[in-house]
């Protein structure tokens, strides 16, 4: 079969052929149909995720859509151990795959279930969210925060605040359900006061940057709380900005923070299969949009280092 291989650290993924991997046990054989690039795919090629094993050469791809033996289609989130989804053929825990609904298309599925389970799953398996709760969404101008200004107003938040530095992308959220829209770039000192006067009072944080912005953050909204004894839950997701934070004690002692993470590990395999029908089904439905941009498998070495439009995120594409 042709693969997209890894064989560097440093170099992009290359269409080669690989060998057709053998299902082990409880594994099913999937013909690939589309495959997201997600920054997870990025940096498990780059080395660089927390579970990666520094094991080469391997095909990257973190989840797809694929066509089961029996012509079933199905979106599928990889096991781990198993090879990777940017290839013409994978291997499929059926425990860990749901049949796509009438009408869904493979590639908007592909594009948008990595981004945006990472905010679903964070507000329905992390914390007892509530409707009515204001919703800061830290590094909202990515696309998995995008689409979690999306999902936190679908869920039901009576606030949603979008904080992030590219103005481009901070324009496009006021359609998607942003009641608050601040900018970060510019002097750190008004950043950090824009922020925290529009989201003093929220009740959950979804952080997608970590280090230096969380840093600024985790003060710049605490100390104006008008209640710093109110829970403020901050679930960290990504790391953009950085894999570390200094934590002054007091920010602890201060205010009623509980912080927290949200991805694998901190929630189970089968907690986040069970979360994939509803989301699935708001995607198909148009509940929830993301935009995607389809590109054969063959071009994946170019379309790696490639620049792309706000917004808007690559899937590999290998059948119809």
């Amino acid at each position: 079969m042709h693969a997209a291989v890894v064989r560097s650290f440093d170099r992009p993924p290359r269409f080669e052929e690989f060998a057709v991997p053998v299902p082990g046990e409880g594994r099913l054989p999937v013909e690939m149909i589309a495959a997201g690039l997600h920054p997870r795919v990025r940096s498990g090629a780059d080395g660089t995720h927390y579970t990666s094993d520094g094991r080469l050469p391997l095909i990257p791809g973190v989840d797809g859509v694929g066509r089961l033996p029996d012509g079933q289609v199905v979106y599928f989130v990889a096991g781990d151990g198993d090879p990777g989804t940017m290839a013409e053929r994978s291997v499929v825990d059926p425990r860990r795959a749901v049949p796509l609904p009438d009408g869904a298309d493979p590639v908007t599925i592909a594009a948008a279930m990595n981004p945006a389970m990472s905010s679903w799953v964070a507000l329905r398996r992390r914390i007892a969210f509530r409707p009515g709760q204001g919703v800061l969404v830290l590094g909202a101008t990515g696309n998995a925060g995008r689409m979690a200004v999306q999902i936190a107003r679908h869920l039901g938040a009576g606030r949603v605040v979008a904080a992030g530095r590219d103005p481009e992308r901070l324009a496009l959220l006021d359609g998607l359900g942003a009641t608050d829209v601040v900018s970060l770039a510019g002097d750190p000192d008004q950043a950090d006061a824009r922020l925290g006067e529009a989201a003093a009072d929220v009740d959950v944080v979804l952080d997608y940057t970590w280090g230096g912005p969380t840093e600024r953050a985790l003060p710049a909204v605490l100390t104006r709380r008008a209640d710093r004894s109110a829970p403020l839950d901050w679930i960290e997701i990504g790391s953009m900005a950085g894999r570390e934070i200094t934590l002054p004690s007091a920010v602890l002692r201060a205010a009623a923070l509980r912080l927290m993470g949200s991805g694998q590990g901190s929630v189970t395999a089968r907690g986040i299969v069970a979360e994939l029908p509803g989301l699935m089904a708001e995607l198909t439905r148009g509940t929830l949009t993301a935009d995607a941009r389809p590109v054969p498998l063959a071009d994946v070495e170019e379309a790696w280092t490639a620049p792309v439009e706000p917004g808007r995120r690559l899937v590999l594409t290998v059948s119809a």
